[in-house]
């Protein structure tokens, strides 16, 4: 077991400033404080770099890339002194949370002089901070290649419910309204004092903000809901922005930023929901410019939104080729977050120290 020492930031990694970002185009990602920003044809670094964002609401957000990159000048790039290894940086950075070192209320920021005076502790060998690096990387890698793929299958759901709905549709198919096909929920938000962010009662989503990929991520629990999804519900945004798309993954409460959908038939039938209502967007998105104040989508809107009747037997097919498709990309999300918890749970430990690696 090799010995941590205790020392500066500064001894350790060498802090610059970003610079305003070029006004050209091109393939070279310009980094600000919340990612990429946009791209260019220049770059102001290059190889394995570490950036952070300097000021505002992403203050001390970290990223890693290992291309040639432009900083911008709301962020700062850190690189290693000597031989120090850069992923394990990477992570370690994360793990210190650095908005917590932040000088201002009102609008936070970070500089070189505040990072470079942060009393830390790391490995003391640089074989041990490749061995960390390597196991949290490993995790990263698997999760990046889970949303990869479940990209991939989606555009593969959604190329096959336009070819066999829209492209190769009947003439005599029927022309209907949502609810000819749909059972649909409108949410209503509980009472504030019902909400807990400590896991009592049922998990609630209120919109976009709690929408993740294809399953909404757990933030806020009602001791006191008032209207449900069902698992596999397909889930709405119908307020601010109207339209974010998602799908339950358990029982939960909708406030009234969401309106949860199933087909009528048979609720095993939540691939067909999911990719029938996806096609529907645009016409869902127009309510995003309606009203004074912000877009809305009423009850009574839907029901006036026209949409074609398929006859049962190619929603049956459909259902019984893709399903399996959309299974997997279920299944890949519940591994997604298993491989993000033990990420999340080993990295202060590994920073810490509490957890030590075989060398």
């Amino acid at each position: 077991m090799s010995e941590w020492k205790e020392c500066k930031l500064g001894d350790f990694i060498s802090f610059g400033n970003g610079k305003s970002r070029p006004q050209n185009d091109g393939i070279i990602p310009i980094y600000g404080g919340n990612g990429i920003l946009g791209y260019c044809n220049q770059y102001n670094y290059q190889d394995e770099t570490i950036i952070i964002g300097r000021v505002g609401a992403y203050c001390g957000s970290v990223f890693y890339e290992n291309k040639p990159i432009w900083v911008s000048d709301n962020a700062l790039s850190a690189k290693p002194k000597e031989r120090n290894n850069t992923k394990f940086l990477f992570y370690f950075l994360k793990n210190l949370e650095l908005n917590q070192f932040a000088e201002g209320s009102s609008h936070p920021l970070v500089t070189q002089t505040l990072l470079n005076s942060i009393d830390v502790e790391i490995p003391g060998k640089v074989t041990e901070q490749q061995a960390i690096a390597s196991v949290l990387s490993s995790l990263d890698d698997k999760i990046d290649l889970l949303h990869r793929q479940n990209k991939t299958l989606e555009a593969m759901a959604e190329t096959l419910f336009r070819q066999w709905f829209v492209e190769e549709a009947g003439e005599g198919w029927e022309e209907g309204k949502i609810p000819d096909e749909f059972d649909y929920v409108m949410g209503v938000s509980p009472l504030g004092k019902s909400y807990n962010e400590n896991g009592e009662g049922v998990p609630m989503y209120q919109g976009n903000a709690d929408f993740e990929f294809r399953f909404p991520k757990r933030r806020i629990f009602t001791t006191d809901p008032k209207r449900f999804a069902e698992k596999f519900d397909t889930l709405i945004s119908v307020r601010a922005p109207v339209g974010a798309q998602n799908m339950a993954d358990e029982r939960c409460c909708i406030g009234r930023g969401v309106a949860a959908f199933k087909y009528k038939l048979s609720n095993e039938y939540y691939t067909y929901t999911y990719f029938k209502i996806k096609s529907l967007m645009k016409e869902i998105d127009q309510f995003n410019h309606t009203g004074t104040v912000f877009g809305s989508i009423s009850k009574s809107d839907f029901e006036e939104i026209s949409i074609i009747l398929p006859p049962s037997q190619f929603v049956d097919n459909y259902q019984k080729e893709v399903r399996p498709i959309d299974d997997k990309i279920i299944a890949n999300c519940h591994q997604i977050r298993t491989l993000e918890k033990l990420r999340d749970t080993l990295l202060p430990k590994l920073m810490s120290g509490e957890v030590r690696l075989k060398l």
